[in-house]
């Protein structure tokens, strides 16, 4: 095995001790859901509010982690499920420094992300399902992804022909064809004041 002969050095500063520093606890907040649910606006919406209180934060957006860290990936099933794991490393170090995080991606399959969420410490990882029908996903289109995928420039995309299976047990549902992208952080913000994530 590749791992035989590496060993974990540990440090002597601990995640204890940078959340100390930092007045709040690590956490990766799992944005999930279909391209054009809202994933992506919401997760910028709440880092602007997050910030602007004084909270340590750092985004992870699908498409940017995938002009660098994942450009070699493409979006085959067994590339999705690569990609997925190495956002969910890099979000564990992140949580680990400290910092409140952020990850928008699809991560359109359950195992993945439970995978990811056994990865983390109870209470590090929160899950949260931005729910959109197919149809408001490809009528907003911001990107003119479904436009190309109608038209057979794009395969294998998402929702159309490549599956995307919504989370089971995510704690904390925005439906976006209801509610403002406002609506959605205020509703963010309220769950980590009332789980003690922040401040209240």
């Amino acid at each position: 095995m590749k791992e035989k002969h590496i060993t974990w050095h540990e440090g002597s500063v601990m995640k204890q001790d940078r959340e100390k520093m930092k007045g709040h606890k690590g956490v990766v907040l799992w944005f999930t859901g279909l391209s054009g649910s809202g994933k992506s606006t919401i997760a910028v919406e709440l880092e602007n509010v997050l910030h602007a209180s004084g909270v340590h934060t750092y985004r992870l957006d699908g498409d940017n982690v995938r002009h660098g860290l994942n450009r070699d990936l493409g979006f085959s099933d067994d590339d999705r499920v690569e990609n997925i794991r190495r956002i969910g490393e890099v979000s564990r170090l992140f949580v680990d420094a400290g910092l409140m995080t952020l990850t928008a991606f699809i991560s359109p399959f359950q195992e993945d992300r439970d995978m990811i969420r056994s990865r983390f410490d109870d209470g590090e990882f929160i899950e949260i399902f931005v729910k959109a029908s197919l149809e408001a996903c490809e009528k907003r289109d911001p990107k003119g992804l479904y436009a190309k995928v109608r038209r057979g420039e794009i395969q294998q995309f998402t929702g159309i022909d490549s599956p995307y299976e919504p989370p089971t047990t995510a704690h904390i549902v925005l439906d976006t064809e209801k509610v403002t992208v406002e609506e959605a952080v205020q509703s963010i913000v309220a769950y980590l004041q009332k789980h003690k994530y922040l401040k209240g």
